[in-house]
């Protein structure tokens, strides 16, 4: 069997791939913490793969469908996390951990892999990318006011400096991809578009792995803490894509909720870690793990919900 070919068949059992992935990364947590330095490298060369797929006509799409980004991600991204954020703030709430992980998941862009997990559900991925690209390249005016109200999160700190590192990794890395399309392949068949899709899934299955660094540690030491985020972090994804789903389902929107709900539930959250205060940190590192699980099944899931 040719690579092409092996890659193909690999896209096709995509869904089980990942589940693998999780498994791997909670019981072999010494390769997990091998691969972890290399994870901001996975998430560049995934989204590099998603741009290369669909190319710069159809991922970035009209002038129309740019709007039309902004409107989903000024709702999405600013206007519900600002929201929460002003109430806590409004209130005085204290950064209690599973408050501080809740603002962070809705402030959140879209994860690099949000188009790979879209095609592995049998869905197009040019929303999902140009959610993911507007989304980061706006995520430094949301971020900032979303934490500005709620100052109690950040300590003071500036969340500008790590904002901007991921906008030029994710925006280099989707100029990439569109790049390599228009100079090596303009036109994709149908055995190559799999090949691409059997390579994403590769990736996102090692990239799992280096994530769930924190989870194996857990697993031994402390199961109840482990239990409690896993159910909280599952019911804070799955909620907020079946949420989005129904809403969008009887709108003008309703061909492409189901992209959009993937984006919705399944957010870039690690960034914000390097710039909140250590006190806020620590609880939240078994969080981030835990929240891998939900946006790594959401193919098994989502494809049954779905159905």
């Amino acid at each position: 069997m040719g690579l092409i070919a092996a890659l193909g068949a690999l896209a096709r059992f995509g869904r089980w791939v990942l589940p693998v992935g999780l498994a791997a990364g909670v019981l072999l947590p010494d390769l997990a913490a091998l691969l972890r330095p290399w994870l901001p490298h996975m998430a560049a060369l995934l989204l590099t793969l998603s741009a290369f797929r669909t190319g710069l006509r159809r991922g970035v799409g009209s002038g129309g469908e740019i709007l039309q980004a902004l409107g989903l991600l000024a709702l999405l991204q600013l206007a519900l996390p600002f929201g929460v954020a002003l109430a806590l703030g409004a209130l005085s709430v204290p950064p209690l951990p599973a408050v501080a992980a809740a603002l962070m998941v809705l402030a959140g862009s879209p994860i690099s892999g949000a188009p790979n997990i879209a095609v592995l559900l049998g869905r197009a991925p040019e929303v999902p990318l140009r959610l993911l690209l507007v989304g980061t390249a706006i995520l430094p005016l949301t971020s900032l006011a979303v934490f500005a109200a709620w100052p109690a999160l950040t300590g003071g700190q500036s969340l500008t400096g790590p904002v901007l590192r991921l906008m030029a990794v994710v925006l280099g890395g989707g100029a990439l991809g569109f790049a390599l399309r228009a100079g090596v392949s303009r036109h994709l068949n149908a055995q190559r578009t799999a090949a691409v899709d059997g390579l994403s899934t590769l990736v996102l299955a090692v990239m799992v792995i280096g994530l769930m660094s924190a989870v194996g540690p857990a697993l031994r030491q402390a199961p109840a803490d482990l239990a409690f985020w896993l159910i909280y972090a599952s019911a804070l994804n799955f909620g907020l894509q079946l949420a989005t789903r129904a809403l969008l389902r009887r709108s003008p929107l309703r061909d492409v909720a189901e992209g959009i709900a993937i984006v919705a539930g399944n957010r870039n959250i690690a960034l914000f870690l390097v710039a909140l205060p250590a006190e806020v940190i620590a609880p939240l590192l078994l969080f981030i793990g835990c929240y891998q699980v939900p946006m790594f099944l959401t193919p098994l899931v989502m494809a049954r919900i779905w159905r």
